[in-house]
C-alpha cells in the first residue's frame, strides 16, 4: 500500500525539473524491462505450457501480477504524461501548477482500478475488497520493483530448469537407447538379467522425470540460499545423476557381458578339452589297471572311476546359457567348472599313478637288474655261473606273468648282493690255470 500524509512543501521550478527527470529514466527503465519480460523465451514458454503442480499455481499468481504490473504501469505513464503537460504549459510555471505538480509528484494521486483479471492472484488489491488503491509515483514504483523482481524470478526459474534438464535428459535417454539396443544383442532383457530390469526401471523414470520437468519445472528449482537478485538457484539434478549413475553401472555391467561372449566359445573349448584329457587319462587308468591285475600277482590295485556326470550335465547347460545368450548365468558356471575341470584332471592323474605304480615299480626293478648286469660285464665277470645263474632267476620272475613283485624284488636283490661281492672280492692273477672268484684253481 502507498504510504498516506501531505507532500510537503510545495516543490519549486528546479525540484519539479529534477523530479521529472529521474522519474521520466525510471519510466524508461521501467519500460524496458518490462518488454524483455515480456519477450522473455521462459514467459512465452509458460503461457503455452500445460503446467501442473507448483508451477501451475505459481504461474497463476505470477500471470496476473504481471497484468497488473502493466496496469501500474500505465497509470504511473498517465500521471507522468499528465505531469509533464502541467510543466509544459508555461516556460515560468505559476504557484498554482507548482502546488499541482507537487501534489502529483509527491502525493497519492495515482488511482489504479482493480479488477477481476488483474487482482484476483495479484499479491496486492487480492481480498482487500478495494475496487481501487492510489499511489504515490515513488510508491508506485517501488510496488512495480517489486511485482517485476517476483515475476522474473519465476519466469528465470523456470526457464533456466527448462534450458538445463529437459536437453540432459533426452543426451541421458539417447544414450539409454544405444545401451539398450546393445543389451538386447547380448541377450540382456528385463525379466531374464539385472541390468535388463535396471535398464527398463530407467526408461521409465526418465520418461516421467521429463514429462514432470516440462509440466512443473519449479518442483525442480532450488533457491540460492542468501539470495535476493530474481533467478537465483540452480537446478535440482537429484534424480537425473541417480539414473545417469545407475546407467553407467548398467554399461559396465554390459561390457563385462561382451567379455564373457567374446570369450565364452574358447573357455568352454578349453573346458572340454580338459574334461576330455581327464577322461582319456582315466580310460588309459583303466586299461592299465587291467594290465597290472593280468601282469602283477599278490597286488591291491585301486578302483578307478568313471567320468563324473555332473560336469558332462553342466558343461550342456553352460551351452545352453551361450546359446540363449545367457551371460549372466553363463559367467559364473564358467568359472565353477574351470576349477572344477581342473581337479578332475589331476584326479585322474592321479587314479592313473597310483594304478601304474606296480608296473612303474616292476620297470624299475629291471632296469636294476640290467644295469647290475653290465656292470658286471664291464668288470669281465659276465660268464660267471653263479651270477649267471642269479640273474636268470631274477629276469624269469620280472618278464613272468603274473609277477610276484615281493619275489622278485628279493631275486634282485640276490643278485646285487653276489654282483657286489664278486666285485669286491681280490683278483689274483692266473697262474696254472684258470681260477674262480674264490681264487681257487679251476681244473
Amino acid at each position: 500500500m502507498g504510504v498516506t500524509g501531505p507532500p510537503g512543501p510545495v516543490m519549486d521550478r528546479d525540484e519539479v525539473d529534477r523530479a521529472l527527470a529521474r522519474l521520466g529514466a525510471e519510466h524508461e527503465a521501467i519500460e524496458t524491462s518490462l518488454l524483455a519480460l515480456q519477450d522473455h523465451a521462459g514467459r512465452r514458454l509458460l503461457e503455452g505450457a500445460g503446467l501442473t503442480g507448483v508451477t501451475k499455481e505459481r504461474w497463476a499468481s505470477t500471470e496476473a501480477s504481471i497484468t497488473l504490473l502493466w496496469a501500474y504501469f500505465d497509470a504511473y505513464s498517465d500521471a507522468l504524461r499528465s505531469a509533464r503537460d502541467i510543466r509544459s504549459r508555461r516556460r515560468w510555471s505559476s504557484r498554482e501548477d507548482l502546488a499541482e505538480l507537487t501534489e502529483l509528484l509527491r502525493g497519492e494521486s495515482v488511482t489504479v482500478a482493480g479488477s477481476a483479471t488483474a487482482t484476483a492472484n495479484a499479491p496486492t488489491l487480492a481480498g482487500s475488497g478495494k475496487l481501487s488503491e492510489s499511489f504515490s509515483l515513488s510508491t508506485l514504483v517501488d510496488r512495480m520493483n517489486d511485482l517485476y523482481a517476483s515475476s522474473l524470478d519465476l519466469v528465470v526459474a523456470a526457464d533456466a530448469v527448462w534450458s538445463a534438464l529437459p536437453a540432459r535428459i533426452d543426451l541421458l535417454a539417447a544414450e539409454l537407447q544405444r545401451t539398450r539396443q546393445l543389451a538386447h544383442s547380448v541377450g540382456v532383457r528385463p525379466g531374464e538379467h539385472p541390468a535388463g530390469d535396471d535398464l527398463e526401471r530407467i526408461t521409465h523414470t526418465l520418461t516421467s522425470l521429463r514429462e514432470q520437468v516440462i509440466s512443473d519445472p519449479l518442483a525442480f528449482w532450488v533457491r540460492a540460499q542468501g539470495s535476493s537478485a530474481p533467478g537465483g538457484g540452480r537446478p535440482d539434478t537429484t534424480v537425473y545423476d541417480r539414473e545417469a549413475r545407475a546407467l553407467e553401472d548398467v554399461r559396465r555391467e554390459i561390457d563385462a557381458v561382451l567379455t564373457v561372449r567374446q570369450d565364452a566359445e574358447q573357455r568352454l573349448m578349453r573346458l572340454r578339452d580338459v574334461l576330455s584329457r581327464a577322461d582319456r587319462t582315466l580310460a588309459e587308468a583303466r586299461t592299465a589297471r587291467g594290465e597290472v591285475l593280468a601282469k602283477i600277482a599278490a597286488t591291491e590295485v585301486p578302483v578307478v572311476g568313471g567320468p563324473p556326470t555332473v560336469l558332462q550335465e553342466q558343461v550342456a547347460a553352460a551351452s545352453e546359457y551361450r546359446r540363449h545368450g545367457q551371460w549372466h548365468r553363463l559367467s559364473p558356471l564358467l568359472e565353477s567348472l574351470e576349477r572344477k575341470a581342473e581337479d578332475e584332471l589331476l584326479r585322474a592323474r592321479e587314479s592313473l599313478t597310483a594304478v601304474t605304480a606296480p608296473l612303474a615299480v616292476r620297470a624299475e626293478l629291471r632296469g636294476r637288474l640290467d644295469a647290475y648286469k653290465a656292470k658286471v660285464a664291464r668288470h669281465g665277470l659276465a660268464e660267471d655261473p653263479f651270477l649267471i645263474e642269479r640273474y636268470d632267476a631274477a629276469r624269469r620272475m620280472l618278464w613272468s606273468a603274473p609277477c610276484d613283485l615281493r619275489v622278485a624284488e628279493q631275486a634282485v636283490l640276490r643278485y646285487q648282493q653276489a654282483a657286489a661281492e664278486l666285485l669286491a672280492a681280490p683278483r689274483v692273477p692266473e697262474q696254472g690255470g684258470p681260477q674262480d672268484h674264490r681264487g681257487e684253481q679251476r681244473p
